[in-house]
């Protein structure tokens, strides 16, 4: 767009990014609050982005309050509590270097990512981060938003064989860790409950598992684990699913669960398991499902964004050095002993 242009209402950025409309006063406020465009009461927004008006805004705006620029977060939920923790922690470090945050949620859907990555671009955005969509492939987008060197960090996973900036959880050491429990707790015989393994995430914590019962010299069973499509994890499937495996897999005596969300429906069908049976199944996860007696890794949210902003940050002022961070978990035992 040129000077003087009138940017479109928020309620046509709405209609044409599939946002919210507070995310669209948000950008529009933060580009205000740059001196890119300028807000009449009545008129609409206007493009003034030059550098005469650029001095001039300096001169009305007290420094202290300036804005650094607008970034943009990319989730695929925000039904987790693992990501509304980083929404919460990334919007306070980013405050913090004085940016605005834009988030848009994908709802899984690689093409809402591609949307929210083109929109964030119209809009000036500075840096991008991006908590990738569960599917087999990377979005094609972030692909080549890492070949364009373009502010970006990842968080949760990265993208092999291509260097980019990412934060991500020992998912590897967490799993091991929990595994190496169970086994020190007489289990021999764990079950796997699992998305499909097709990403860095998946594949540390499948790798954790079977590294724990190499080191305690056993045998993986990976007739044992349970790995399911994308479109069964629902409450609608997945309970039916895991008990009816538990059914077909008697000599399973512990279970360790992918994500919090897999737990949930998981201890579903446990419970119904115990009572119709009488069987009892340990069950661990990684991230809290918020279930009374089931233990979990727990990752450090708080650090992971702190990283995810340090890098980000990094590269808007000019450096570039593509790493992967990885933040240590902790095992939290929620199992009650009875005395």
């Amino acid at each position: 767009m040129r000077l003087g242009d009138l940017v479109p209402s928020e309620k046509e950025l709405m209609e044409k990014f599939h946002v919210s409309q507070i995310t669209t006063k948000n950008a529009l406020n933060g580009l205000a609050e740059e001196g890119i465009v300028k807000r009449i009461r009545g008129k609409g927004t206007f493009v003034t982005e030059n550098n005469l008006l650029k001095e001039s805004n300096r001169l009305h705006i007290n420094p202290k309050n300036r804005s650094n620029g607008i970034i943009g977060l990319i989730l695929p939920s925000m039904k987790t509590k693992i990501e509304q923790e980083f929404v919460n922690y990334i919007e306070i470090y980013a405050s913090k270097y004085k940016y605005n945050l834009i988030i848009k949620i994908t709802r899984e859907s690689q093409f809402e990512e591609s949307n929210a990555i083109e929109m964030f671009h119209e809009l000036g955005t500075k840096g991008i981060i991006i908590f990738p969509t569960e599917k087999e492939t990377y979005n094609e987008s972030i692909l080549r938003l890492s070949l364009d060197k373009f502010p970006l960090v990842l968080i949760d996973r990265y993208l092999e064989n291509i260097r980019t900036y990412s934060v991500t959880s020992e998912n590897e050491k967490g799993t091991f860790d929990a595994i190496s429990y169970l086994i020190r707790n007489g289990h021999e015989n764990i079950g796997l409950v699992s998305p499909l393994i097709t990403n860095t995430v998946t594949v540390e914590r499948s790798n954790g598992f079977e590294q724990a019962f190499l080191k305690n010299g056993l045998v993986v069973n990976k007739n044992l684990w349970l790995l399911m499509n994308f479109h069964k994890i629902s409450i609608e499937q997945a309970p039916m699913l895991i008990k009816n495996f538990l059914l077909s897999n008697t000599n399973i005596t512990a279970l360790f669960i992918m994500n919090a969300e897999l737990a949930r429906y998981t201890k579903m069908a446990v419970d119904t398991i115990k009572k119709e049976y009488s069987r009892e199944i340990e069950i661990i996860s990684f991230d809290d499902s918020g279930i009374e007696g089931v233990s979990f890794i727990q990752q450090n949210i708080e650090e992971c964004s702190r990283q995810t902003i340090e890098l980000l940050q990094e590269q808007l002022e000019g450096k570039y050095d593509p790493r992967r961070i990885f933040v240590p978990v902790e095992l939290i035992n929620n199992v009650r002993i009875n005395t």
